[in-house]
């Protein structure tokens, strides 16, 4: 039997995905996008429960401020967006790709019972859809 197409995001999203506390440094997390080619990461609690969000975008401004004001750079917690876009691990392949269209987060964590339990990518989803389409 061939390799059946994913189609829920189970079957696409990383497990063993990066993610940071709210008392991360700035200086830590830039290093870990980095270093994981992500554009931004969930935050979480101790128990890995999903606190929040924290992107490239939101540390950037706050980076360049505290370096030009000579400041210690702020932590995660300073940062982060509290409201969430998330996804269940059930979810449909294709019902999440239509939510992605517009200016929607290109990493979506993915949460079992409020706990993180991997994230998926706009690239996550493009390949899967793809895979589908060759079936």
């Amino acid at each position: 039997m061939a390799d059946k197409a994913p189609t829920i995001i189970r079957e696409i999203m990383s497990r063993d995905c990066y993610r940071v506390t709210g008392n991360t440094s700035v200086a830590t997390l830039a290093e870990g996008l980095a270093l994981h080619r992500l554009p931004g990461v969930p935050v979480v609690d101790g128990n890995d429960f999903l606190i929040g969000f924290i992107s490239e975008q939101d540390v950037m401004s706050k980076v360049l401020e505290s370096a030009y004001l000579n400041d210690e750079p702020p932590l995660v917690n300073d940062l982060m967006r509290h409201e969430v876009l998330s996804v269940a691990p059930t979810k449909s392949i294709t019902d999440l790709a239509q939510e992605m269209f517009g200016n929607k987060p290109k990493v979506y964590p993915v949460v079992e019972q409020n706990r993180l339990v991997g994230i998926v990518t706009r690239r996550d989803v493009l390949n899967a859809i793809l895979r589908m389409r060759h079936r």
